[in-house]
């Protein structure tokens, strides 16, 4: 399993140095992550499983040690440096928790890929909203974290969260991935 997230506008300052990267993002999706709080395996899992994709560094390990830094990411030179380090896990599954800048550096293969997206019911029909999709990410990363199973397939992320909050699973079609809507009410 790997978990890609997007780095955070929000972030600690590093007064004494590189800090390890998951201690400098403070967004609201690592905030619903919550990463202090998680067990240690859930934490030895964060660092097997979890990429952060940074706009300075390219792909990141939790553990990573980076320092403060403000800078918009340029796709087209940051994309060489992030497919090298994710070569490997084309055949592993792959939750899809990054914005749409930050999937441009990487295409997930489409087969073996749940994208994450947040949605709400107004008047009887699913809406899209993007306010709450960066603590719906977080929540859902954090979920995966702590579940005492490893989900090897679509349908195993699906009964994991859905465990905690409604969701629909949809299939990959035209090239897109996987979805796993997570309903808020």
């Amino acid at each position: 399993m790997l978990i890609l997230l997007p780095p955070s506008e929000g972030k600690n300052q590093t007064p004494k140095g590189p800090q390890p990267a998951i201690a400098v993002y403070s967004g609201v999706l690592y905030k619903a992550l919550d990463y202090p709080s998680l067990s240690a395996s859930a934490k030895a899992r964060c660092e097997k499983s979890v990429v952060i994709i940074s706009a300075k560094y390219g792909a990141l390990s939790p553990s990573d040690r980076i320092e403060f830094y403000k800078e918009k990411i340029d796709s087209a030179a940051m994309r060489p440096i992030v497919e090298k380090k994710l070569a490997g896990y084309k055949k592993d599954l792959i939750i899809d928790c990054r914005s749409s800048t930050y999937q441009s550096v990487w295409s997930a293969p489409a087969d073996t890929t749940v994208a994450i997206r947040a949605s709400t019911v107004v008047n009887g029909e699913r809406k899209v909203i993007t306010h709450m999709s960066k603590k719906t990410r977080g929540e859902v990363t954090r979920a995966l974290l702590q579940s005492r199973s490893i989900p090897k397939t679509p349908e195993d992320i699906y009964a994991i969260i859905s465990e905690k909050y409604p969701c629909a699973l949809t299939p990959p079609k035209d090239g897109d991935p996987w979805v796993l809507e997570v309903i808020a009410v």
